[in-house]
């Protein structure tokens, strides 16, 4: 097994060095345009460029990773977001940095295709789950870490864009010097998304759902805490500890998930998440450690809703599907995710509080919560007995690519 790692410790150092520049770069950009004084609902639309980039490069990048190659993809995508980092600093406008955002978009589910399609094509069947928790612990790792680089410069000075192009430039030499082949992109059979939906709604509901949560957190929660008057130290901090909280609490409700009905788990862990988010609302003239455990009590359920949903479809679905049905749940995701910035700020900005956020969160998870409820109540949903479920598997959205490497679709095609 070590043997094994070792042979992917350059995409494993160009993964987590990636993603420490994200996560900075994500962060600094939303926090950069409170400071600025731009309105809730600008920086909201401008965020939600990101990830609407991300919904496009799912239809493109892949065209050229198969005319260039792995190698010489991941240069270009490398290569283009440093720029697009760099010339966030130059010029500050709405329109400008909503075009860099969605190229940055592009080129990040880019370089995710480049990193997941190597580590599939090179991973012994025996290693994959093993792979694949260590990959997606460096994905939250890195990006916990970007945020403290936010206390290593001023906000509103270009030093910050540049540390976080000098990473995206950095990322580019595990791989250029690798002495691997151009791996090949692992075949996957075309989804229909209203046929997923059918067979599986509660997997692609709670993938929306997620998207809709998590993207708001990225993007708004950097405004919230600037605009009620938290330093920087402090908002670095917020963000890393849901982060954290986020990764750590998965393995907990997956093993939860794994004994009981995944169906009332998410119910559960929906419902929690409602209810925190509520109270933070109600509650919202905490300390900032008052703020910091309730967030890090938010990323404990937030970031569960991801994959126990996706876990619930491949419940229905037999392991061949897995990347199919995968590549439908985070087109789910990316579509929450897309529109999120933009539902947030907006509600945000009718309601006069930035701690309209909270309610954001509440109303999201509230809804997801009854609908389940409800859908299972009815029976419009299969039930799947605990004995059959699959195993639980803590992830992170990436790129479809990475779902060939889930331990689930290969125990499952057996």
């Amino acid at each position: 097994m070590v043997k094994a790692l070792g042979a992917f410790g350059a995409l494993f150092a160009a993964a987590f060095v990636f993603l420490t520049g994200n996560g900075l770069l994500n962060t600094l950009l939303s926090t950069r345009m409170a400071v600025e004084g731009f309105s809730t609902a600008t920086t909201g639309m401008v965020l939600s460029c990101y990830f609407t980039g991300l919904l496009a490069g799912s239809f493109t990048c892949h065209r050229l990773i198969q005319r260039v190659g792995h190698i010489r993809a991941f240069t270009v995508f490398a290569a283009t977001t440093t720029a697009v980092a760099l010339l966030h600093g130059l010029h500050l406008s709405p329109w400008f940095w909503g075009t860099l955002r969605f190229l940055s978009g592009i080129t990040t589910f880019g370089m995710f295709m480049v990193i997941e399609s190597w580590l599939n094509e090179c991973t012994e069947s025996r290693f994959r789950g093993r792979v694949f928790s260590i990959y997606m612990t460096l994905t939250y790792l890195g990006i916990g870490i970007g945020q403290q680089l936010l206390n290593i410069g001023n906000v509103q000075e270009q030093g910050l864009f540049i540390i976080a192009a000098i990473l995206f430039a950095l990322c580019l030499i595990p791989v250029s010097t690798t002495e691997g082949v151009h791996p090949r992109l692992p075949e996957t059979k075309p989804y229909h998304f209203i046929a997923i939906f059918r067979k599986a709604p509660l997997g692609m509901l709670g993938s929306m759902a997620a998207g809709l949560t998590n993207s708001a957190f990225y993007a708004m929660t950097p405004v919230l805490c600037t605009d009620i008057g938290l330093t920087l130290h402090q908002l670095s901090w917020i963000m890393s500890i849901t982060v954290f909280s986020g990764l750590t609490a998965q393995w907990l409700i997956g093993n939860l998930s794994d004994r009981f009905d995944r169906i009332a788990v998410l119910i559960g862990v929906a419902t929690a998440l409602a209810a925190v988010s509520g109270f933070m609302f109600i509650n919202a003239e905490t300390s900032f450690g008052g703020m910091a455990a309730q967030m890090g009590l938010f990323g404990a359920l937030a970031f569960a809703i991801y994959p126990v949903s996706v876990a619930r479809a491949h419940d229905i679905f037999g392991g061949q599907d897995a990347v199919a049905v995968s590549a439908g749940l985070l087109f789910a995701y990316s579509i929450g995710a897309s529109v999120s910035p933009v539902l947030a700020s907006g509600l945000m900005t009718l309601l006069r509080t930035p701690f309209g956020l909270f309610v954001f969160w509440c109303l999201i998870n509230c809804t997801f919560a009854a609908v389940t409820f409800c859908l299972r109540k009815h029976e419009k949903v299969e039930i799947v007995p605990v004995a059959d479920q699959v195993a639980f598997v803590p992830m992170k959205s990436t790129s479809p690519v990475v779902m060939a490497l889930d331990p689930r679709g290969k125990i499952n095609a057996q």
